[in-house]
């Protein structure tokens, strides 16, 4: 799985990068939470759907 809190930028470009600003965050983990959401609402429907395939038998 891939991980969102890996960086690949060098120490001297993170540490010389304006800070992020309040916004820019909120649009971050916005995106972050709607992704896991959407997500786990298809590992829930993916679920489900198993289970009904499965009382079917």
């Amino acid at each position: 799985m891939k991980s969102n809190y890996s960086n690949v930028a060098q120490l001297k470009e993170l540490m010389t990068a304006p800070p992020m600003t309040a916004a820019k965050h909120a649009e971050v983990m916005r995106k972050r939470i709607a992704d896991r959401r959407m997500v786990e609402e298809a590992r829930e429907l993916k679920k489900a759907e198993d289970g009904l395939h499965f009382g079917a038998r």
